[in-house]
């Protein structure tokens, strides 16, 4: 245990882990409320489908590229008043959202919008030092449930919509972001690194200091795992109800009700995921994930069963397959996140925003490379072979690096002999 943690009040770190899980599922239900009145906004402009895309993109776009400032800032000023000035930010764009009337508005508004979205990396630097390095998995695996937050919007938003109008859904969205801000620095204290930095006195770190780890090719590395385990959960979860009404047929109620149920449990298994990291090691889960994964997507590349075939993935084989993948993708994203304090534990905030914003950036590039391949190839299924793709070159890639490692361990170690 490190001198942070030992000076830390008994109650503080759950305090700020539940608060700070709360806080995000509130800013992740906030930044994926265009999924819902984009719907309504895009009948009330007669936006284009590309226009619709741009609209809905924006904010995970911006929520994504922000990250790494925000992870940075974290590190300089603390996580306590920068998560809430970021949830407070994101308030009032998410509260002038509801007064635009053209699309530039409604563009300008979804920035500001993607700042709730830029709130994770703040919540990784925050809730880490919390934590001994032996629970830090499984404390940041709670904190990434905040996702479930998409679901809180998609189950609730239809109802405030279709009693109030969209803009009722940004302003009560705005206003419990608001309450959230509050209640969060109210409740909660410094974090004990920022704690200790300011009673000894000590100056931030540079930022040549803050972005030097990311010259090395592991944060790169860790960075493509998270781009595969976050960003491909999140594109599949935007694809999903296309491709089951697509290559299936289904209707989109029941395509939604698949997608949302692909979406809720993803979420919450990111906690077992930390305590899996925590028990076993980052490094065995991630093997596992990997290896699943690209087993999974591979099967799921098969063309779709027609009347009177004899070969292709059935509609029960296809949602019993993507349902074990999004379980495996969500304990990569734990896993992922168990390695930056192990391996940066003085940069959490550079490192998780990097590897959060590729993530994150995951999410908004590989749906457009979905739709991209599906124009090229006629093929549906050629989403998942790009999948399989992404996963095979993260596996080799780790697989090389951590023999090459063992192979440094050794040669130092006959060294020493």
């Amino acid at each position: 245990m490190s001198e942070n943690t030992k000076a830390i009040s008994p109650g503080e770190p759950a305090k700020a882990l539940w608060m700070s899980t709360l806080a995000f599922t509130i800013c992740f239900a906030v930044w994926t409320i265009f999924a819902i009145i984009g719907i309504r906004i895009k009948q009330d402009l007669g936006l284009s489908e590309a226009e619709f895309g741009l609209l809905i993109g924006t904010p995970i776009l911006s929520g994504s590229l922000v990250r790494i400032v925000l992870g940075i800032w974290t590190g300089r000023y603390g996580g306590r008043i920068v998560y809430t000035l970021t949830m407070l930010a994101a308030a009032l764009s998410t509260f002038l959202l509801s007064y635009a009337t053209t699309f530039p508005q409604m563009l300008l508004a979804g920035l500001g919008v993607g700042l709730a979205g830029g709130s994770f990396a703040v919540g990784v630097a925050y809730v880490s030092p919390f934590f001994s390095a032996q629970k830090q998995g499984t404390a940041l695996g709670i904190f990434g449930a905040g996702n479930v937050g998409a679901a809180v919007t998609k189950f609730l938003a239809p109802l405030v919509l279709l009693a109030w109008g969209w803009q009722a859904v940004a302003q009560i969205w705005a206003l419990g972001l608001i309450v959230m801000a509050v209640v969060f620095w109210f409740t909660t204290t410094d974090d004990p690194s920022f704690k200790a930095r300011r009673e000894r006195g000590a100056a931030p770190r540079s930022l040549v200091q803050e972005f030097a780890p990311l010259k090395n090719v592991q944060v790169w590395r860790f960075s493509l795992y998270y781009f595969f385990a976050f960003g491909g959960f999140v594109a599949l979860a935007l694809w999903l109800p296309r491709y089951l009404v697509g290559v299936y047929g289904f209707d989109i109620a029941h395509a939604g009700m698949i997608a949302a149920a692909y979406s809720i449990p993803g979420s919450i298994f990111r906690a077992f995921g930390g305590m899996l990291s925590d028990r076993k090691g980052a490094r065995t889960v991630m093997y596992w994930v990997l290896a699943v994964s690209a087993l999974a997507t591979l099967i799921l590349s098969l063309p779709a069963a027609t009347a009177g075939a004899g070969f292709g993935i059935t509609p029960a084989v296809f949602i019993v397959v993507i349902f074990v993948l999004g379980f495996f993708m969500s304990l990569g994203k734990a896993a992922v996140y168990k390695h930056i304090p192990a391996y940066y534990p003085d940069s959490i905030g550079a490192v998780g925003g990097v590897v959060g914003m590729v993530g994150g950036l995951g999410g908004f590039i590989l749906p457009i490379a979905f739709g991209f391949l599906k124009d090229m190839t006629g093929l549906w299924s050629s989403c998942f072979l790009l999948l399989f793709a992404v996963v095979a070159a993260s596996m080799i890639w780790m697989h090389l690096s951590i023999r090459k490692i063992e192979r440094n361990a050794l040669s130092i170690s006959a060294v020493a002999a």
